[in-house]
């Protein structure tokens, strides 16, 4: 049996696949039901409601007016909405009378949602949000919109449907109080050094955060599976996602563990005990937002996107460490942005998914590297 701080995970043989347990199998299994919505989006789409964006004013200026009689945008995405409140404070009083609705949704569980409204005609969100796994689910549920008419970039779009709004990159952490600078491990293969075997590092167990071994042409999937494979037999706490991989690192059960910049950012600013390991390279992690097909209120939805992408609202996002930063390495204008500031001192390298072929990937990827760790009941 595998300890675990979250939950209690057992190791079962391999024929006893019909007794193991509902909880293991339903975080194991993620990426692979989230793979079936890959195959089942692009039918959905075709008997869901139409673009909904069609008829949108072409200039900025239509959209302010156009949104205003709207009064209304619904936005959805997997964030906590005290992290999103100040820059949705800002929308508000720049554009008043337009109030945003927020809700924060599971990235699956939005994807299943948006599908079923589609089908229906009944669409209920305005902007939603697709990362990861969910991007290629998500262009098909995306709505069609010349994102340049609206101040937005073509370098902070992808595949023209997508905005490119924030980048929360995947990170090593550790507790400071256990663990002294100069012993922290800096590159994957440090991580199967005895210091970190028996139970002494937390992960998540979706593989999500081995996705640069994906992206970094110099890894690749045949070693990524070997260094999995090693990893598990160090025995590491695995969690069902990185949120709680990141609690007994800050309580001090694990000494080092996977999670997310933001959530060690705001751990040090409540002062617990937790710092950034140099453990490079990783990925950007990047985060976009859309308008789906159908949207009841489009052109405020549209309004709000481009204000997201706006230096002004980009800066008030990065107060909570959710803005955009390069998506491949570029320390030379760290700025104030906590994030990137972070992530350059701590001399890590990060890879950017650029290509519709490298999400396309992940959909295979993820769930080899899951078996390779032993966190996938198959």
């Amino acid at each position: 049996m595998r300890h675990n701080p979250t939950i209690r995970v057992t190791r079962l043989p391999e024929t006893s696949a019909g007794s193991k347990s509902l909880a293991r199998w339903g975080r194991a299994r993620l990426p692979v039901a989230i793979g079936v919505v890959l195959v089942t989006a692009a039918t959905v789409a075709g008997c869901g409601a139409g673009a909904g964006t069609a008829d949108l004013p072409a200039t900025m200026s239509g959209i302010i007016k156009q949104a205003k009689s709207e009064g209304e945008v619904d936005w959805s995405a997997p964030k906590p909405q005290s992290q999103m409140q100040p820059a949705i404070d800002l929308f508000e009083k720049k554009y008043p009378g337009i109030k945003v609705k927020y809700t924060n949704t599971k990235a699956p569980d939005q994807v299943s949602q948006l599908k079923l409204e589609e089908a229906a005609r009944k669409v209920s969100v305005d902007v939603a949000n697709a990362g990861g796994l969910t991007v290629l689910p998500s262009l098909e549920l995306a709505g069609d919109i010349d994102w340049s008419r609206y101040d937005i970039g073509e370098k902070n779009t992808f595949q023209k449907k997508f905005v490119y709004i924030w980048s929360v990159p995947k990170v090593w952490a550790y507790n400071t109080d256990k663990v002294k600078p100069a012993d922290l491990p800096k590159t994957w293969d440090d991580l199967l050094k005895p210091r970190w075997a028996g139970g002494k590092v937390s992960a998540e167990s979706r593989a999500s955060f081995m996705t640069v071994w994906d992206l970094d042409p110099s890894m690749g999937e045949g070693k990524a599976l070997s260094w999995a494979k090693k990893f598990d037999g160090q025995k590491p706490h695995f969690t069902p996602n990185t949120t709680q991989s990141e609690a007994p690192i800050e309580s001090g059960e694990v000494d080092l563990g996977t999670s997310l910049i933001n959530l060690v950012l705001e751990a040090q600013a409540k002062g617990a005990p937790v710092g950034l390991a140099p453990v490079s390279p990783t990925n950007a992690n990047e985060s976009y937002l859309y308008v789906p097909k159908g949207a009841p209120h489009p052109a405020a939805a549209v309004l709000l996107t481009s204000f997201l992408s706006s230096d002004a609202a980009q800066q008030r996002l990065a107060k909570s460490y959710n803005s955009r930063i390069p998506v491949d390495t570029d320390c030379s204008k760290p700025g104030d942005n906590a994030v990137l500031q972070s992530m350059c001192k701590a001399n890590l390298k990060w890879f950017g998914t650029k290509t519709l072929d490298d999400y396309k990937s992940f959909s295979t990827f993820f769930p080899k590297a899951e078996k390779a760790l032993g966190t996938d009941v198959g």
